[in-house]
């Protein structure tokens, strides 16, 4: 393991919950709603899909790893022919399905967490992943296998750190809980150069984005529902989440 991908793992594994906390947990903190990850019918206009884009050309095949209801992917309609996605959910599996079925692209889904579905996804002409890094602890063969499934490039898209960040003075505040620093964008880069991988970065701003409901950070903090005011009164006295985001893409 290189020293930059040590790194990553360290801090990664320090931003876990601890399992004391875990057991107290009235809901699981982990579990995402597929209804709120639906692919809007027009995709936003981002560095993201530019490189897609760029990748696809007159036409070609994507998968997309961690795909959620496929927001990565279906920005890509158009030169996209065909379309796999990946995610550790079942339930939103079935979101992307219904999305290609929409849009009339042929699609296949493989359930499970990457790289372990990577031999059952196969190879594509462009491998799309947006934000699923900042959820994996051994960065080296996530992102090698991306490499390795892409016949021309990948396109990553994640924050510049980590998307749940913004929440640390709140796991202070309720369990005392001190999490190490968060990796960033620039380890990403390092972890890829060590794979020799020379990626593009393109740094941009997200559009504004709704306040997260304090009901979804009281579960997301292990709390039970009658702490939900409290978390309120408690998320109006943090900063708010930034709004930067990053793009690295390379070709293969």
């Amino acid at each position: 393991m290189s020293e930059a991908a040590r790194r990553w793992a360290e801090l990664q594994s320090g931003r876990g919950i601890p399992p004391e906390i875990l057991a107290t947990a009235p809901a699981d903190p982990w579990t995402h709603d597929p209804r709120d990850f639906r692919a809007p019918d027009v995709p936003a206009d981002t560095p993201s899909r530019d490189a897609g884009l760029e990748l696809l050309g007159a036409g070609g095949t994507v998968l997309d790893v961690g795909c959620g209801g496929g927001d990565a992917a279906f920005a890509l309609a158009g030169p996209m022919t065909r379309v796999t996605g990946t995610d550790q959910q079942a339930d939103m599996l079935a979101v992307f399905a219904d999305g290609a079925r929409e849009r009339g692209v042929p699609c296949a889904t493989v359930h499970g967490r990457w790289p372990d579905t990577a031999a059952g996804a196969g190879t594509a002409d462009v491998v799309v992943c947006h934000h699923v890094l900042h959820n994996v602890v051994e960065p080296a063969p996530f992102l090698a296998a991306l490499t390795a499934a892409a016949t021309r490039g990948v396109v990553v898209e994640m924050l510049p750190e980590h998307p749940m960040a913004w929440l640390d003075p709140l796991w202070a505040r309720f369990h005392d809980l001190h999490r190490p620093p968060s990796v960033t964008d620039a380890d990403a880069v390092a972890v890829l150069g060590d794979l020799g991988v020379v990626g593009q970065v393109r740094r941009w701003e997200r559009a504004r984005r709704h306040p997260h409901d304090p009901a979804w950070v009281t579960r997301r903090l292990c709390l039970p529902p009658e702490r939900t005011d409290e978390v309120a009164s408690a998320l109006a006295r943090i900063p708010l989440r930034r709004r930067d985001a990053v793009t690295l893409f390379w070709r293969t």
